[in-house]
């Protein structure tokens, strides 16, 4: 089974999202990514706002200033659960593959 890192900022982070997105908890390391900010985005996705029960997500947007930074976590999770990551953002997600402050890569959802 093919494994991918997926970072996460906000509501993945949520156990109730996990189980109801992969069915399970998942496991992670904290890391940092760097040259990015966040911002809200409002959700009007019925079944997004079923799993988080927030109306508003954040939303990783790309930086110039060198010293803003994104604190989450890195999860380890499979290439199908990624695939269900992909349903459960919004089409205002982008999924890009990024460098973090540990030199890890892994993906994160940033702003389109």
């Amino acid at each position: 089974m093919e494994t991918e890192m997926l970072f996460s900022y906000g509501t993945l982070q949520l156990e109730k999202v996990q189980i109801e997105t992969y069915g399970r908890k998942l496991k992670g390391k904290v890391d940092v990514l760097e040259n990015y900010t966040v911002a809200q985005l409002e959700i009007t996705d019925k079944n997004v706002l079923a799993k988080s029960n927030k109306k508003y997500h954040p939303i990783a947007v790309k930086s110039e200033n060198k010293n803003d930074k994104i604190d989450g976590v890195i999860y380890e999770i499979t290439t199908n659960e990624l695939l269900e990551t992909d349903k459960y953002e919004v089409e205002d997600y982008k999924r890009v593959l990024e460098i973090f402050k540990s030199g890890h890569k892994a993906w994160v959802y940033i702003a389109v």
